[in-house]
Order: structure tokens, then sequence, then C-alpha cells
């Protein structure tokens, strides 16, 4: 069997990224091998074996020198674990709530109450749909206010029987159609950094695949901030930079290069905490492993979180937020300085 047979299809098809070509080769050679093999015979092992060393270390080599654009090509894989896969595989007697009690139960935001190991939390993610169907009802994971609401409102469940918050981030952004802004998406994402700035329960924030612009703020306000190692984490998507910069969606690598918008980037400039690694060649190729990191982050970082107090978790929340970027004074540049 190759290396990673089931590891990036999509359905039927095998879905590839520009990089990853040369590791589908060595796949292929893989299979011809074991196809000669079985219908010959012929002892192919030992060239088999070789094969899968070189494959094994290219793996690692590639994946070691993403570039910014390619990590981000990764953070949208089509395979990549979403919000729900993790629950499924992280939290314990998952229970779902829905609604906001307003408008509508917005599918793109999930939440409910579980147990991650020993630990009762409420948790919350964003949601994009694995199949067609499933997008279409998640609006691709695009919230409306309705699931900014439906994710206070959870949150303050939380904060009544003194349970952690686990949010889980993966959005584009919130959804800027007219229903969604005419029933208030920009002060239902304001409402909850207010609200989760001050909520009286600790609270551990996860970008495990896109973090968007206020989409991904609106339920990514806590005490602690990761990454996964793969995911982005920024204001507008390298293309919406690119357009704004260069006119031209065709710049988009160059936009994500000058953005700082990888896991890596984001850990050195303060904006998060921590980098929870992934799996050899990403989230997509072994997404049991990479529920496992998750769990690894997550259950030890709200022990520490818990022994803290109420008053003391504000103290510090408030500090990391006001700290939060590191900032580059330059001289100013003399008119003979720029035309030199």
């Amino acid at each position: 069997m190759s290396p990673d047979v089931d590891a990036s299809r999509n359905g039927d098809k095998e879905y590839l990224l520009e990089f990853e070509k040369p590791l589908a080769h060595i796949n292929r050679l893989v299979a011809d091998l074991e196809s000669e093999q079985a219908s010959t015979g012929r002892n192919r092992g030992s060239e088999i074996r070789k094969l899968r060393v070189q494959y094994l270390e290219l793996l690692k080599k590639t994946y070691g020198e993403l570039t910014p654009w390619e990590a981000v090509q990764v953070a949208r894989h089509p395979r990549r674990p979403l919000a729900m896969d993790y629950i499924e595989r992280m939290v314990k007697d998952f229970v779902e709530l829905h609604g906001d009690r307003r408008f509508s139960d917005d599918r793109a935001i999930r939440c409910g109450l579980g147990r991650i190991s020993s630990e009762r939390v409420v948790i919350i993610g964003q949601h994009k749909g694995r199949e067609t169907r499933e997008k279409i009802e998640c609006n691709f994971g695009c919230a409306h206010p309705e699931g900014y609401r439906k994710a206070l409102r959870v949150m303050k469940l939380a904060e009544r029987f003194s349970l952690p918050v686990v949010t889980l981030v993966d959005t584009p952004g919130a959804y800027p159609g007219i229903g969604s802004e005419e029933r208030g998406v920009a002060e239902a994402i304001a409402v909850n950094l207010r609200e989760m700035s001050r909520l009286r329960s600790p609270i551990v924030s996860v970008v495990i695949g896109e973090g968007g612009s206020g989409g991904a703020l609106g339920i990514g306000v806590g005490d602690r901030m990761a990454m996964l190692e793969f995911a982005y984490y920024s204001v507008i998507s390298p293309e919406g930079c690119a357009a704004i910069l260069w006119r031209s969606g065709d710049k988009a690598k160059e936009a994500a290069a000058a953005m700082k918008i990888t896991a890596r980037d984001l850990k050195a400039l303060d904006v998060i905490d921590d980098v929870v690694p992934e799996p050899l060649g990403g989230a997509h190729r072994n997404p049991a492993e990479a529920a496992a990191n998750l769990e690894r982050y997550i259950v030890p970082t709200l022990r520490q979180l818990k022994r803290s107090s109420v008053e003391a978790l504000h103290e510090a929340r408030y500090r990391r937020w006001r700290r939060m970027g590191k900032f580059v004074r330059l001289e100013p540049v003399s008119a003979a300085e720029r035309s030199s």
C-alpha cells in the first residue's frame, strides 16, 4: 500500500496540492511496484522500502519548509479535519445545544456540553461542512449573527455552571450578506468581544484551519490563544489583501508572505500563545493524531487556568490582550534618501 493511500482523497478522487506532486509521483511508483509484485510474484520489496524512505524524507522536507501561501493551502485542504471531526474524537458525552433564542439555529457554529478527558467543558466550534449539502447548510463556515449570539448564550451557561470554554476557530470570516447585516452581524461580534473579555470562566481558543477577520474574533477572545501548526490567522485573506494592494488576486502568494499569518510568525509576534503540532504532512493525513495532539494541549491548559481565581483570570486576560503584538518604530526617510 502506498504511504498515504487514503490521506488526501476527496471522495474517490485524489486531491493534490501543487507542491505535493513530487510526493504523489513516489506514491505512484510504489503502487506500480506493488502491482507488479502481486501479478508476477517477483520480489520488489527492497525497491519499495527505498521509495518509502525517500517518500518520508521528502514529506518531512516539504512540510518543514512550507511557504506562507502553501500553509494557507494546507489550512484549506478539503480533507482537513473540521470542528465536528475534532469534537467527535475528543469530546465524550457531547450534547449539542441549538438556537440563539432570537432568530434561528446557525449551523456554521456548533455548541455543546461534554468532557475532554476528565474535564467537563462547553465547546464551541465553527464548522464548514464536508460534502456539498452540508457546506451549504453550514454556509461554508461563514456564520450569521445568530451563530455568534448562540455562542454567547452557551458561554453564559458555562459561566453560570462554572465550566471552562473551549472554542475551535475555522472560518474565512463572518457572512457579509444583506440578511446578516440587517440582523446586526457586526454588533453581534462586538458584543461577543466585550462579553468574552469579562466572562467568569476560563477560555481556550484554538485556530484549527482558517482564522479569518472578525468572524474568527467573534469566538476567539480568551485566556490562551493557540493555532494548529498549518493553520493561518489574519485580518483578511491573502487574496483580499492582494486585491487591495496590487488590484489582482494573482499576488496572493506575495500577500501571504508579507502579512505574517502563519502560526510560526504569529507566535514570534506574540499574537498567539502556543503552536499545536500537526501530524507529519498535515492534519488531513492523520486526523486521529491531530485530535490527540489537540487534546494533549487543551487538557493541561484548562487545568492550569482553573487553578486561578476569577479575578486573576480577568487581570491576566486584560494584560494579555493589551500587550498583543510587537511593533517596530522606523526612522523617517528623507526625500533625498527616497530618491537615491
